[in-house]
C-alpha cells in the first residue's frame, strides 16, 4: 500500500514529466509546423496526459485518466473504464475547441506573403 508521501512523490514525478514532455512538444512543433497544428497537437497531448480520474469507485486518490482507462479496458472491459474515458473525451473536446478558437481568433492569415516572397516585394506589385 502506498503511503501519502510516496503517492505525492509519484504524482509529482508524473506531472513533472508530463509537463516537460508537453513543453518540449510545444517548443518543437512551434518551430516545425503551422501554428494551428502545433496548438492542436499540444492541447490534445496535454488533455491526454494531464486529465485525472479515480482508479475505482471506492478510491479517494487520483491517477492519470489515460492509465486508468487503459488498465480498466484491459482487465475489466469498456463498462468499467467509462468513469475514466468520459473525462478524457471531455478534455479532448475542450482541447480541440480551444485550438479551433485560436485558429479563428489568433492564427488567421492576414494578407501574409507566400513563402519565399518578402513583404517589400509584394508592395512593389
Amino acid at each position: 500500500m502506498l503511503t501519502e508521501s510516496t503517492y505525492l512523490l509519484g504524482l509529482y514525478l508524473y506531472l513533472g514529466t508530463a509537463g516537460i514532455l508537453v513543453l518540449y512538444t510545444a517548443w518543437w512543433s512551434w518551430r516545425s509546423w503551422r501554428p494551428f497544428w502545433a496548438a492542436l497537437v499540444v492541447l490534445v497531448m496535454a488533455a491526454l496526459l494531464l486529465t485525472p480520474a479515480y482508479p475505482g469507485p471506492d478510491v479517494d486518490t487520483l491517477a492519470p485518466a489515460l492509465v486508468v482507462a487503459g488498465f480498466q479496458l484491459m482487465t475489466e472491459g469498456p463498462e468499467a473504464a467509462q468513469h475514466a474515458i468520459k473525462p478524457l473525451l471531455f478534455m479532448l473536446a475542450v482541447g480541440i475547441a480551444t485550438a479551433l478558437l485560436l485558429q479563428v481568433l489568433v492564427f488567421r492569415k492576414r494578407g501574409r506573403a507566400p513563402r519565399g516572397e518578402s513583404a517589400a516585394a509584394q508592395s512593389d506589385i
